[in-house]
């Protein structure tokens, strides 16, 4: 299961309708590729379908999708926001990731 912060869930909610996405009917769609400096990094993204081999979440009213592989390392993790003069923008915290890159971007196992 993937969690989403109350910060996060408003930030969220107002990009989707700016993009031209409704929260209640469309889909986050969270990921992981091989890259950045600590191996890994997260993918985000909106999307109006699901595949066969995605699992689907539901929390604080945000629809979640994630691929099956994606899932394996994002198990638990909390989606949140940082704003503000320092903000990052959306921030994983992972509890599976046992190194992150200072930008909080990548992470590795």
């Amino acid at each position: 299961m993937i969690k989403v912060s109350e910060i996060a869930k408003q930030k969220v909610v107002s990009l989707m309708t700016e993009g031209g996405y409704d929260s209640s009917t469309d889909y986050v769609r969270v990921g992981v590729k091989s890259g950045g400096c600590s191996g890994l990094s997260y993918e985000l993204d909106f999307d109006k379908k699901i595949e066969e081999t995605d699992k689907v979440f539901e929390d604080n009213s945000i629809r979640i999708v994630v691929d099956k592989k994606s899932f394996l390392y994002l198990v638990g993790t909390t989606l949140e926001y940082s704003g503000g003069l320092n903000g990052k923008g959306f921030v994983f915290n992972n509890p599976n990731a046992q190194r992150t890159c200072g930008c909080g971007e990548s992470f590795s196992l």
